[in-house]
C-alpha cells in the first residue's frame, strides 16, 4: 500500500499552513526588540512568499485544478493566490495560468488560449492541453511522487503520471478547449452534466446574482478544493488498487508460463481486475496474436471453487478470443462433468464467456481441453 502526504485539503484562498508549526525562544526579547523582529520577519515571509496568478470572473475547472495541482508542489505548496486580469498584476507573480495568452515554462506562463497554442500531453496524447493539462505536463510527477510518497524517477510514478492523465486530465482538457467526445453527427441518447467541469461551472454565481469579486474568490476557492479531492481520490485507488493489480498480474503471467509454456492461459491465485492491464501490457509488448492469453483461471471466493474466464476481444467486448466449448454451454453440475469429462464441473455460460469448477485442477483441465477443441 502507498502511502499519501495529504490527508486533507486546505482551503485554496485566506491563512496558510506555516512549515513549523511551533517556535521556541531561548530568552525573552524586549518588547520593542520584539515586535520589531516580528515585523520583520513577517516582511521577509511575505516576499518569500509564491503567488500564483489566475484570471478573476467566471473560473472554470481547468484552472481550479491546475492551482490545486501546483499547491501540492515544493515549489508552490505555501503560496498565495490573485485572480485578475490585470497585466502589472499578474507581471508580479511567480506563476500565472489559464490568463496571459503567453506559454513560456521557463518564465512559468502557462496560457492556452492564445491562437498559436498547439501543445499536447505526447506520449500518444493527442488532446491540446488546457491550464490543466499543461500544469500536469511540467509538475504532475512532483505531484505524485509528493503525494504517494514515491521518488520521482520510480516507475510506479511514471506509470501513475500516465495513467491519471489517460483518465483525469484529458477530458478536462478537451472540455475546456471545446474538443467533442463523439463526431459531430452523432447524437447522444440523453444528456450528462455531473461531470467535473460541469459541477465547477454549477459553483459561479448565475447570470442574474448580484455577487462582488470576494464572493466569487471564495467560490473558486470551493471549486478548486472539489477537483482536488477528486484527483487525490482517483490516484488513491491508481495507486492503491489498480497498480498492484497490474503488478500482480505481471507476476501471474511469469508464474503461468510454468503451467503452460504456450502462455494461453493465466492463473491467478486470487481475483484481481485484469482485463485493462493485459490488453494494455499487450500492447507495450507488441505480443503477437497468436501468442496472446486466451483464458484466465482464478479462485471465485464468495463460492469456494474456481473459474475459467475467456479473455474478450477488446476490455469493453462480450466476444470472446476463443470461447468455452459450444457443446459444455448451458450446462451444469453432473451433466457439464459427463460431456467435458472433467470433474467437478459447475456451469458454462450459456455464451461460454465463463465456467466454473469445483477445483482449481478441475478449471485448469478445462482450459486445456478447451484450447484443443
Amino acid at each position: 500500500m502507498i502511502a499519501f502526504a495529504f490527508g486533507r485539503l486546505r482551503p485554496v484562498l485566506g491563512s496558510r499552513v506555516p512549515i513549523h508549526r511551533y517556535q521556541f525562544h531561548h530568552r525573552i526579547q524586549p518588547l520593542s526588540r520584539t515586535m520589531s523582529s516580528e515585523s520583520e520577519q513577517a516582511s521577509k515571509k511575505q516576499k518569500m512568499t509564491k503567488v500564483i496568478g489566475t484570471h478573476n470572473g467566471t473560473f472554470h475547472c481547468d484552472e481550479a485544478l491546475a492551482v490545486f495541482l501546483l499547491r501540492l508542489t515544493n515549489t508552490y505548496r505555501e503560496s498565495d493566490l490573485k485572480r485578475t486580469r490585470d497585466p502589472a498584476i499578474l507581471q508580479t507573480c511567480d506563476i500565472v495560468v489559464d490568463v496571459g495568452a503567453v506559454y513560456d515554462e521557463s518564465k512559468q506562463l502557462f496560457d492556452h488560449h492564445q491562437r498559436s497554442f498547439t501543445e499536447v500531453f505526447g506520449h500518444g496524447f493527442t488532446t491540446k492541453l488546457s491550464s490543466a493539462g499543461l500544469v500536469y505536463k511540467h509538475f504532475g510527477k512532483e505531484v505524485i511522487s509528493n503525494v504517494t510518497q514515491l521518488p520521482t524517477d520510480d516507475e510506479k510514478v511514471e506509470t501513475l503520471w500516465l495513467k491519471m492523465y489517460k483518465e483525469f486530465i484529458e477530458a478536462i482538457d478537451a472540455i475546456d478547449n471545446g474538443i467533442a467526445q463523439y463526431p459531430a453527427d452523432v447524437k447522444p441518447l440523453y444528456r450528462s452534466r455531473t461531470d467535473l467541469s460541469s459541477r465547477v461551472g454549477h459553483l459561479n454565481p448565475t447570470w442574474n446574482e448580484s455577487v462582488d469579486a470576494q464572493a466569487v474568490d471564495v467560490l473558486f476557492g470551493k471549486a478548486s478544493a472539489l477537483t482536488g479531492e477528486e484527483f487525490l481520490g482517483r490516484l488513491k485507488y491508481y495507486a492503491n488498487a489498480w497498480l498492484p493489480a497490474r503488478n500482480l498480474l505481471i507476476a501471474s503471467i511469469a508464474n503461468s508460463l510454468n503451467v503452460d509454456p504456450s502462455g494461453k492461459i493465466i492463473v491467478f491465485e486470487q481475483f484481481l481486475p485484469w482485463k485493462e492491464h493485459l490488453f494494455e501490457l499487450e500492447e507495450q509488448q507488441q505480443t503477437p496474436e497468436d501468442s496472446k492469453a486466451i483464458y484466465v483461471v482464478y479462485p471465485d471466493e464468495m463460492a469456494g471453487a474456481w473459474r475459467i474466464q475467456a479473455v474478450p476481444v477488446s476490455p469493453e467486448s462480450f466476444q470472446s478470443r476463443k470461447a468455452l466449448p459450444e457443446a459444455w454451454r448451458g450446462l451444469r453440475d453432473d451433466e457439464l462433468s459427463s460431456v467435458s469429462k472433467i470433474e467437478g464441473g459447475i456451469f458454462v455460460h450459456a455464451s461460454g464467456f465463463i465456467g466454473g469448477n469445483k477445483t482449481k485442477e478441475g478449471a485448469m483441465a478445462m482450459a486445456v481441453a478447451a484450447l484443443t477443441i
